[in-house]
């Protein structure tokens, strides 16, 4: 965290262990070598093991422990005793490792549990030293993207990592991100020695309607936070690893019930019906041509028009998940799940949707994997190996697969539709918010306004691609890309909030918007609507009794997060803190699960694009679960140590049904209004 859009904590993590450094496989350590390494200096190391990973190591201390360090030399120096890295090791030595060059992911079981090795070796190293000595070997025996993985996973949840920024994943591994004509042009460029800065268009033609929301779907900063997520919140976690997290199956739910929201809503601000669910007896209409390639060339599997999913060699078959569908919706109508050992968990309350996410998706958490399955996992690997379902032509998977590449494919919006339907079932389960649920007593908004012009233009990034290119030398040639944005002018949310309680409360801020109209014009219901509600910001403050003026600046919503910089400034301002011995400041760039800050609004259209924007002041007091919180001008959820800030649930007060619409509208304490959302087609290039 430390993904749209969002909502949880990560709990807090035990104080690592410093110890006194001793002889490292004849490498003498210096004494401030300790857990407590300085920031820049623990940053410089993950930059260097991060830079052109499909090369060997370039930094002379980094290669010293790579042809030098003995993992199992000093096993004192593992919190373990080493039963962790002697593992690896033997799996290294039997030759058992999966080779350079070879395609990962995430969802294939053996390419996870290497990674997931490397990860355990990092858990239980004891001090930094040990911590990069291992990486720097492993670096160089291991599969790339299992290291690269294993690096990302344990900087999101080892404490000995803490305040380390990752690098962009599209700058790490670009080519999940690079269109194929465009690296072409890259590599005819860094032939001729001269830096130069390519154009990257959006996938498709003209012919496709997919494409004019390619600007959004193709976001490298989306598929970034997309895929940071993932690895903030990953399926395989279990606790052992140090930690419980928190409601992880609710944010499971939120995190892509918000994305196929956000989907739809730029759907609706190009004209466009909304996503439409996956239905496996019937053709799956929009196909999908990646136009990306793998590191070792082979294209990523392309997907024609109306094609009929079939069965997978080696998976589920299709209707063993109509199975495990059915399954999970007998038990939303139930109102319990069965777990492993044959008890009943109820799920008919305000925390049964983070039992039920569990077992949708499937993670380690779910009570009864084998009865349920995993669904959300093996329908996205059926849906990626259809070019090649029986491996006949030994073709790779599709995007579909990849967690940095899967909200590419228009496949990804109809499965998450479908899959948002159960969820939606089971809210739909429950009771509806009663009026003494809403109301916080002795608050009124009396009114809600935007300051500053709710629009959207594209403007040009550049990003660089030097890791595309394995060099033979260490002169490198600066070739970048620049691609297309969506960005928005800056605005504020005013609200004027009236307390008539005799004493200071806190309260708690809930902004939330829905497209108010389909493409065709139709209006949703508020029923409806408040389903396809986009999270905008969620705070907290005090307000004095009397008049209150709350002012929101959208720059500060705590649903979003600033880009990561570039690779290169990230080494340049970490270098320049090293030599200087300065703090290095990077704090708010710590989180890259947020959604990325300038795409806090859907992009609208020149007519405007009309949302029915809801703000709730609702009792800060009893929804707090942490103190201090009026204090956090400026936070996102991912970053908050400890438990859930908000005991209500993820899109509270819209995410249950409302059959009354007076009921809600009576409450003095939320305000609706509409608002336009604009695009006048403006378009900032950079040359």
């Amino acid at each position: 965290m430390k993904v749209l859009v969002l909502f949880a904590l990560v709990v807090a993590a035990a104080a690592w262990p410093e110890i006194n450094l001793r002889h490292l496989a004849g490498f003498q350590a210096d004494a401030a070598s300790t857990a407590g390494e300085p920031l820049a200096k623990r940053q410089r190391d993950i930059n260097h093991l991060l830079h052109k990973v499909y090369e060997p190591l370039r930094d002379e201390r980094l290669k010293t422990f790579s042809s030098t360090f003995n993992p199992e030399a000093e096993l004192s120096h593992y919190d373990d005793g080493g039963a962790a890295v002697q593992k690896l090791m033997r799996e290294l030595k039997a030759e058992r490792l999966q080779k350079k060059g070879r395609i990962m992911t995430a969802l294939t079981p053996r390419d996870l549990k290497e990674a997931l090795m490397l990860f355990e070796v990092f858990l239980y190293c004891k001090d930094w030293e040990t911590v990069i000595a291992n990486a720097a070997y492993f670096r160089e025996q291991m599969n790339e993207e299992e290291f690269v993985y294993a690096v990302y996973a344990a900087v999101k949840h080892i404490p000995i990592f803490e305040q380390v920024v990752l690098p962009p994943l599209y700058e790490i591994v670009p080519h999940f991100y690079t269109n194929n004509t465009l690296i072409l042009e890259a590599y005819k460029a860094k032939m001729t020695g001269i830096p130069v800065k390519l154009n990257m268009n959006f996938t498709g033609t003209k012919k496709n309607p997919e494409r004019q929301v390619a600007y959004f779907a193709e976001d490298i900063g989306l598929s970034t936070h997309y895929a940071n997520w993932h690895i903030e919140y990953p399926f395989w976690w279990n606790d052992t690893f140090g930690r419980h997290i928190e409601r992880k199956g609710e944010i499971f739910f939120w995190i892509h019930h918000q994305l196929t929201n956000r989907f739809d809503a730029e759907r609706i601000s190009n004209h466009l019906k909304i996503s439409e669910p996956l239905w496996v007896n019937e053709p799956l209409k929009e196909g999908f041509a990646p136009q990306i390639s793998y590191q070792n060339g082979v294209p990523f599997p392309s997907r024609p028009d109306n094609m009929m999913l079939v069965d997978v060699e080696g998976l589920p078959m299709i209707h063993e998940l109509v199975h495990y569908e059915s399954r999970i919706l007998d038990a939303i109508d139930h109102g319990y799940i069965i777990a492993k050992n044959g008890s009943v968990i109820d799920i008919k309350n305000e925390r049964g949707i983070a039992i039920l996410g569990d077992v949708i998706e499937s993670s380690l958490y779910s009570p009864n994997r084998e009865f349920y399955g995993s669904l959300n996992n093996m329908a996205h690997k059926v849906i990626a190996r259809q070019a090649d379902p029986h491996g006949k032509y030994g073709m790779p998977p599709s995007v579909m697969e990849h967690y940095m590449a899967a909200i590419r494919d228009p496949s990804f919006y109809k499965l998450h539709k479908r899959i948002d339907n159960l969820f939606r079932k089971h809210k739909d389960s429950l009771p509806p918010y009663t009026k003494e649920e809403l109301v916080f007593p002795g608050v009124a908004i009396n009114s809600v306004a935007i300051d500053g012009p709710l629009e959207t233009y594209l403007e040009d990034y550049e990003f660089s691609l030097v890791n595309v290119f394995e060099d033979k030398t260490e002169t490198e040639v600066e070739i970048s890309a620049h691609i297309p944005r969506l960005r928005h002018k800056d605005f504020s949310f005013n609200i004027d909030v009236l307390n008539n309680n005799k004493a200071k409360v806190l309260a708690t801020v809930r902004i939330m918007a829905w497209p108010h109209r389909y493409a065709t014009g139709a209006e949703l219901s508020f029923n409806e609507g408040r389903w396809h509600a986009i999270e905008l910001d969620k705070f907290w403050t005090s307000l004095n009794p009397g008049k209150n003026q709350i002012i929101r600046k959208s720059g500060e919503a705590s649903v979003t997060v600033p880009d990561v910089p570039s690779f290169k400034t990230l080494m340049r301002k970490t270098e320049e803190a090293v030599a200087a011995g300065t703090d290095l400041h990077l704090h708010q760039f710590e989180s890259a699960t947020g959604l990325p800050n300038r795409l806090l609004i859907p992009k609208g259209n020149k007519a405007g694009v009309e949302f029915m924007l809801v703000v709730a002041v609702t009792d800060g007091a009893a929804d707090a679960a942490i103190e201090g919180l009026p204090t956090m001008t400026k936070f996102h959820y991912y970053d908050v140590k400890g438990v859930s800030p908000d005991k209500k649930p993820f899109g509270y007060p819209l995410d249950r049904r409302i059959p009354e619409e007076h009921v809600f509208h009576e409450i003095p304490n939320i305000k609706e209004t509409i608002v336009k959302v604009y695009n006048h087609g403006e378009h900032i290039r950079h040359e």
